[in-house]
This record gives structure tokens, C-alpha cells and sequence, in this order.
């Protein structure tokens, strides 16, 4: 097919590429109701739309799209919009371009003017540069790249970025202006040196695939990035998607509403300088370095970390979900292993829904507040469960292998953990639960296994622990053993047992013999906390632990027994002495 041939298929295809973007910008009532009620919980969306507005009104003006045909060392094209000048290709007015061929050692640089609209449809482009960008948005408004159906697209970086002008391009795709991507092709970045994608204005993902190899972040944006659709197979010596503006702190938010992620990262996976909010989409993340890398978490926002959905594998160095301000869960499902905290929040930590799972971690889940309200909960920790604490986690990769110490806190009266519901499974070779503040339980499930040395207890607290609702089961260590308090308003027991094995079940059951709490612990343990609504004051019940069994006759709302050291029940350090039981231990 010669060149004229090619620019009239190009010509036919564009004006279908049109009408069906057309098509797809008009919704119907209900994709619209969803779009407006997704748009009023973040003005990131609110940016997107009016860009993709924009972007709408620039395409149905082009009449035609430009064919730029590369060949190799050479380029061919008869728009007067289009300067050649050996392998450098400079784009300079409005409209959309269409890129097929190779293109060696060259260069497509977008210089238009600053209001101008400029789309880039690559249909099998395959374009290198050994020392420089292969695609440079030097100056333009909004510059779209678009991935023709079912192509095949490469554009890399030889390892090196030598200076052409005052910008500092260090990306296989570098843009001074707002940057869209979308398709239905995939596109292919090697970046032996630098980043993937950089824009220094907004990065907005709108579909297509991506396959990024890059030496730093695969994917980076200034004031933003916001992904509603995609696949992306991304390998990062550092981030794997970046948003962050050093210049005005406000700016730097990472969105995304779906899509499909496998990231290996060696800094983080996801990181926001800003917020980061994330709707839906399927995400395995790992992250690993050598050692020299401060940062190498899952995903992180600097401010507030928000997921309302999605599913999440994340194997990361350092902690799998972290912000410096809060993180709040309302829905999803996550697989966990982390080298230091399964979730970390510098501020609040709240989840309201959701499956999560924490196989491996240092604490497994720690903020200086935790709420949690519902979902299912299961972790494993090498330290604590859950951990209130005030202060910055700064620790690092404290958990198996790590070598970074352990976190360090004070006590702090903002310190609290609050349950109210969910379905709580927690394996903790530290503290089971421990606040520098208080802890409140007024519903929900909690079952707590651990510790098995007597330095930390599966109840630990610096001010007051009250419950009023739920089932509550702790087995750990008797030596720091630790009840709630008085303030409670649901009966609640401690006990001192003989030595049981990791598998023992613990049963308790009513004077009729009805079964009231079940749960089998695992770790050793000599000492059991419970609560739960059908404990009465004034009845007798039995508990039974392998052989080990014993009658407890409830005379106050909280019961303690056994010889431990300390105070009394639910005062810190308490070992809950008390009532003693109404019938001696059998055996």
C-alpha cells in the first residue's frame, strides 16, 4: 500500500473513530446518574470530565486525521503541520495525527500553542530514541495519545537523556501539558534510564494496555493522575505509579476508578503526594528492594488513603497499606504479607467493610486511632495485632528479616481502639490488642491468640478497656494478662488456666450445658479473656480448655481468678485478680 493509499484508509478510519467517540460520550440516563454521583465524591473526576469535554469538541472539529508514515530513518507526511527535520517529527498545529511504521534514533515532538488540542493515535508505531524522549509534549493544552484497536505499539529510551531545550526530559513519554491516554491496542514503554510516562501537568488514563519497564516510577504525574480503565503490567526500579508536586502540596492525587494492576516495584507501588482514592480494579502489587530505598510500600498517600472496593494481593518490603494522614475502608478484598505493618495510618485507620487478609506482617494493623465497624479481619503479626499508637511510623520493615527496629511510642490520650462490629481473627506474637490510649468494644467478634511470652499480653491498654457489646475471646500469656474494666456494662472473665498446646479449643457454656462462645486458639496459652452477651451476673458457667475444665460463678460484672501478679481487673498492668471461681479446677 503505497503512501496516498494509507492516507485514505487513515481517513475512512478517523471519521469512524469519530462517530463512535461520539457514540460513547453520550450516556445513557443511568450511566449518567452513576457518572454524577461518582463526580460529587471527588473533584478529581470533575477535572477529568471537562477534559474529556474538551477533547470531545477538538475531535469532532478535525476533519481528517494526518497520516505520519515512518520508515525506519526516514518519515513521510504532506500536512504543512508537520516539520521533518532528519528523524525529529515536530506536530505544531491543533488537530489528530496518526503514527504507523518505525522510527529509529528519532524523535515526535509536540509543539503547538498553548491552547491547542492535539490527538496522537498510535496504530503499530515503533519509535526509539537512544538519548532522549521518544514523545515529547514540548507545549499544548491537552494532548491525547490513543491506541488504535488490536495494535501493537513500542516506544523506548536508549538509557540515557541528553539536554535539547530547558526542560529536564527524563521519560520514554515526557509532557509539559495535561496528558490522556486511551485505546483499544497496547502500548509498550522501555525506559533503560528514567520514567516511563511523565506529565508535569495532569496524567489521565482512560483504557488501552500498558507495558512498562522502566529504571524509575513507570508512571508519573504533577498535579494528578486518574485512571478509570486500563490494564497495566508495570516493573519499576522505583514507584510504580507516581503523583507528587514538590511545588504546592495541595496537588499530587492519585485516583482511580478501575482497572487492572500487576505492579512489581522497587519503591512503592502506588504513591500520592496528595490523596489517593480508589473505587474499584483488580491490583497484585509487590515491592522489594536492595536496601537503599526509604520507601517501599504497597500503596501510600501522604494525606488520606481512601478504598471503597476492589481486590488486592499485595506483597510489599515495607507496609502494605500506609498514609500519613488517615485510611478509610469501606469495602474490597485484600491478601496481605508485609515486611513491617500489614496497614498503617499515621492519623485514623477505619474499616467498615471488606475481606482482608494479613499472612505475614510486623503489626497488622496500627494507627493512632483504629475504628473498625464491620467486615472480616484475619492477620497474623510478629509483634501486635492491632496497635494504637501516636507518632509516625518510621520504623521500617521491622517484622521478619527487616532489621530496622521495632516502633517506638508514648503514650497518648488520642489514642484509642474502637470496635463495633466485624468479624475479628487475630495470631500475634506481640501485644493481641494494644492502645497507648483506651480500648472500647460495644460489638462484632473478636478472637485473639497470643502471646505466648509473658513481655507482652493479648489485652494491653494505657488507660481503660470497656466493653458492652459482642464476643470477645482472648488467649494468651497469664503474666501480662489483662482485663476490661469496671465502666463495663457487659460481664466479661479472666482466667488463669493450666498450660494448653497451640489447637486447644476453648469452650464455654451456660449451666444448661448450651454452648455460648467456641474458638480454638492458635497459640500455646495459659491465660483466657471472655465476653459475650449471654453472661449473666449471678449465674455459673463452665469453661473448658483440652482436659483442663472449671466452674466460674459470675457474682460481678467482671471476674478475674488465678495467681498473676499486678493490680486489679482492667487497670493497666492488671492481672485480673477478683471473685474467685465457685468450683476448683478439674483435670
Amino acid at each position: 500500500m503505497n503512501y496516498k493509499e494509507k492516507t485514505m484508509k487513515y481517513r475512512h478510519f478517523f471519521s469512524l473513530w469519530i462517530l463512535m467517540f461520539m457514540l460513547f460520550s453520550a450516556c445513557t440516563p443511568s450511566s449518567q446518574a452513576e457518572t454524577s454521583s461518582i463526580r460529587e465524591e471527588s473533584s478529581v473526576i470533575e477535572e477529568s470530565s471537562a477534559a474529556e469535554e474538551s477533547a470531545a469538541s477538538a475531535l469532532v472539529s478535525s476533519e481528517d486525521g494526518v497520516l505520519i508514515a515512518l520508515g525506519g530513518d526516514s518519515v513521510q507526511c504532506a500536512s504543512d503541520a508537520v516539520q521533518i527535520q532528519d528523524r525529529t517529527v515536530t506536530i505544531t498545529d491543533e488537530g489528530a495525527y496518526i503514527l504507523s511504521g518505525t522510527l529509529e534514533d528519532g524523535m515526535i515532538i509536540v509543539d503547538a500553542e498553548k491552547t491547542d488540542t492535539i490527538q496522537i493515535i498510535l496504530d503499530g508505531a515503533v519509535i526509539s530514541h537512544q538519548d532522549s524522549a521518544a514523545l515529547y509534549v514540548r507545549k499544548a493544552e491537552h494532548v491525547y495519545i490513543t491506541t488504535a484497536q488490536g495494535s501493537e505499539n513500542t516506544l523506548s529510551n536508549g538509557g540515557t537523556y541528553a539536554a535539547i531545550d530547558d526542560n529536564n526530559i527524563d521519560s520514554v513519554i515526557f509532557s509539559k501539558s495535561d496528558l490522556t491516554l486511551s485505546g483499544t491496542g497496547t502500548l509498550t514503554l522501555e525506559a533503560a534510564a528514567g520514567h516511563g510516562v511523565v506529565s508535569k501537568d495532569d496524567l489521565i488514563v482512560a483504557g488501552g494496555t500498558y507495558v512498562i519497564d522502566s529504571a524509575q516510577h513507570a508512571l508519573s504525574g504533577k498535579d494528578s493522575i486518574q485512571i478509570t480503565d486500563g490494564v497495566f503490567r508495570l516493573t519499576a526500579g522505583s514507584d510504580g505509579i507516581h503523583a507528587e508536586n514538590n511545588d504546592d502540596d495541595s496537588l499530587g492525587s492519585l485516583y482511580i476508578e478501575g482497572g487492572d494492576f500487576e505492579i512489581t516495584a522497587g519503591g512503592d507501588g502506588l504513591s500520592a503526594g496528595n490523596t489517593l482514592e480508589i473505587l474499584n480494579g483488580t491490583f497484585t502489587i509487590t515491592t522489594a528492594s536492595g536496601g537503599d530505598t526509604t520507601s517501599i510500600k504497597g500503596i501510600k498517600a501522604a494525606q488520606t488513603l481512601t478504598i471503597r472496593d476492589g481486590s488486592f494481593v499485595l506483597n510489599c518490603e515495607d507496609d502494605a497499606l500506609h498514609s500519613n494522614g488517615d485510611i478509610l475502608i469501606s469495602g474490597g478484598s485484600f491478601r496481605i504479607a508485609s515486611g513491617d505493618d500489614g496497614m498503617h495510618a499515621d492519623g485514623n485507620l477505619s474499616i467498615t467493610a471488606g475481606t482482608i487478609e494479613i499472612t505475614e506482617s510486623y503489626e497488622g494493623i496500627e494507627g493512632q486511632s483504629i475504628d473498625i465497624s464491620g467486615g472480616t479481619i484475619t492477620l497474623k503479626a510478629s509483634d501486635d495485632g492491632l496497635n494504637a499508637a501516636g507518632g509516625n511510623d518510621e520504623s521500617g520493615f521491622g517484622g521478619f528479616g527487616g532489621g530496622f527496629g521495632q516502633d517506638m511510642f508514648a503514650v497518648d490520650e488520642n489514642a484509642y481502639i474502637q470496635i463495633s462490629g466485624g468479624t475479628l481473627i487475630i495470631d500475634a506474637s506481640g501485644d493481641g490488642i494494644d492502645s497507648n490510649g483506651s480500648i472500647t468494644v460495644s460489638g462484632g467478634e473478636v478472637y485473639v491468640s497470643g502471646p505466648v511470652d509473658g513481655a507482652n499480653g493479648a489485652l494491653d491498654f494505657a488507660s481503660e478497656a470497656t466493653i458492652s457489646g459482642g464476643v470477645f475471646i482472648a488467649a494468651g500469656s497469664s503474666q501480662m494478662a489483662e482485663n476490661f474494666g469496671t465502666s463495663s456494662t457487659q460481664a466479661s472473665m479472666l482466667l488463669t488456666l493450666s498450660s494448653q498446646s497451640a489447637g486447644t479449643t476453648i469452650t464455654l457454656t451456660d449451666g444448661s450445658g448450651q454452648t455460648l462462645v467456641s474458638f480454638t486458639a492458635e497459640k500455646a496459652f495459659n491465660s483466657v479473656v471472655i465476653s459475650c452477651p449471654d453472661l449473666t451476673v449471678g449465674e455459673t458457667y463452665t469453661l473448658s480448655a483440652g482436659s483442663y475444665e472449671t466452674d466460674i460463678s459470675l457474682s460481678s460484672l467482671i471476674y478475674g481468678s488465678g495467681q498473676q501478679m499486678g493490680g486489679m481487673p482492667g487497670s493497666p498492668g492488671s492481672m485480673g485478680m477478683g471473685n474467685m471461681p465457685g468450683g476448683g479446677p478439674r483435670r
